[in-house]
């Protein structure tokens, strides 16, 4: 067995983590008070920690609200035992996540608590006669929780995955529930004083009880969109089986189009979008003849009459499903040309939606690096020298710099497995390579020197 320097300081400063929380843990069992308030509030961490709220596709953890009160309730102390008392409830996870995930909890807990006494945050019944200074203090508490958390996760982050994983952290985990969170912070006060004013443990119930049904209402919507998304994926496969050369050509378009979508630092819900826009794009084509597009050679005008309807055909499978509503430009367009001369629409420059313009570079793309029929794939770097010929008349310049400058840099796995080009087709273009020209095939620097 190899020793990994990096396993082993990984190991190192999740052991040095947790030793810095047990100590928290014995310090804060020394200061707490009144046991049976905290034993009740632990159980109701408890049973927080085993319900999860979605919000944005991410899963907040409900126990911060319960947290946020206990420093009102119990004092700061008492949190941090809630913290840990919380933390014995984890999904299934390899053994030193789970002691990472139970001391990363103490210590943010910790910290807020430091934060929560040094600005003299009340404690109990005090709390009705300094409500502003309660709003201030569980605020600055609910932010060094959160800061906290942030900060020991991209630690190990950054041993385990590098600086791209902190990266990638911050930008889909970070960004987008830092609000929902101080919101959850502003609930755990609402809780504490529920709690003081004679409700006790069912204050827990009342809470976090309507997040609970907002929970399961939005369990049923994702349900409902997953669902959505396998039918899509079986109209994929269904187009897939009509030409075995261009199978996984959809998923592809999709990573790639994720790729530049991370690059140009598009919101979560953008990014998902848009990778459904590359998995969806040629979705059309199921309503094509299997014999124009297993056609061997150039198609003829009515064949590819055929072929430009597939965008508009695209649009009415995709039309009625709401979560794919910015999904519909991007199928429909994506054959358009940055010229002016592509397809339905013949829209020219930034009148192409922004989608579309991405979708038709990475379509291109993975079409020339994949083996065809009627040829066999080209190289990555070949690829990339014909997208950079072709912007301006094909392609939106812009968009296939950061392409090309994405590729250079992460890498692309082209396609594998494939069927060699058949030997008896004597078309050395066709109607799926690089763009449409008026009469089928292709055209620009894809098809090469004139004949």
């Amino acid at each position: 067995m190899t020793w990994d320097p990096r396993v082993t300081t990984l190991r190192l400063v999740v052991a040095l983590t947790a030793v810095v929380a047990f100590t928290a843990f014995v310090v804060a069992l020394v200061e707490a008070r009144d046991p049976l308030v905290v034993a009740g509030l632990c159980l109701v961490a408890l049973i927080a920690s085993s319900l999860r709220s979605v919000h944005t596709q991410r899963q907040i953890e409900l126990v911060s609200v319960v947290l946020v009160a206990v420093y009102v309730i119990a004092g700061p102390a008492a949190a941090v035992i809630v913290a840990a008392a919380g933390s014995f409830v984890q999904a299934p996870a390899p053994k030193i996540k789970l002691i990472f995930n139970s001391a990363q909890r103490v210590l943010s807990a910790a910290a807020a608590a430091v934060a929560y006494a040094a600005l003299g945050g009340p404690v109990g019944d005090e709390v009705f006669s300094r409500m502003p200074d309660a709003l201030i203090a569980t605020t600055a508490a609910s932010v060094v929780l959160q800061v906290v958390n942030a900060l020991l996760v991209s630690m190990v982050l950054s041993l385990e995955r590098g600086l791209s994983g902190v990266g990638e952290f911050f930008r889909h985990v970070v960004r987008t529930t830092a609000i929902p969170v101080l919101g959850y912070g502003l609930l755990g006060l609402s809780m504490a004083v529920v709690w003081l004013g004679g409700l006790n443990i069912f204050a827990g119930v009342l809470i976090l009880g309507p997040l609970l049904v907002a929970r399961w209402a939005l369990s049923q919507y994702e349900a409902e969109r997953l669902a959505q998304a396998a039918t899509m994926r079986a109209f994929i496969q269904v187009i897939e089986t009509k030409d075995l050369y261009t199978r996984g050509h959809s998923e592809r378009v999709s990573e790639g189009a994720g790729l530049l979508g991370r690059h140009l630092r598009l919101s979560a819900d953008r990014q998902n979008a848009l990778e459904h826009a590359g998995l969806l794009h040629d979705v059309g084509k199921v309503g094509v003849p299997t014999s124009i597009i297993r056609k061997p050679g150039r198609l003829d005008d009515a064949e590819m009459d055929a072929i430009r309807l597939h965008p508009a055909r695209g649009v009415e499978l995709i039309g009625n499903i709401p979560f794919l509503e910015e999904v519909k430009s991007a199928v429909l367009h994506h054959h358009e040309k940055y010229d002016g001369s592509g397809y339905p629409a013949g829209l020219a420059g930034r009148n192409i939606p922004y989608f579309a313009r991405i979708i038709g570079i990475v379509d291109a793309f993975d079409c020339l690096t994949s083996t065809r029929s009627y040829r066999p794939a080209r190289s990555v770097e070949e690829t990339l020298e014909i997208l950079l010929k072709d912007r301006h008349s094909h392609f939106d310049p812009e968009l296939v710099d950061a392409f090309v400058e994405v590729i250079t840099t992460r890498g692309w796995k082209a396609a594998e497995d494939q069927l060699p080009p058949d030997a008896t087709v004597q078309a050395s273009i066709d109607h799926d390579d690089l763009s449409l020209g008026s009469g089928g095939g292709a055209s620009g620097s894809a098809a090469g020197p004139s004949a």
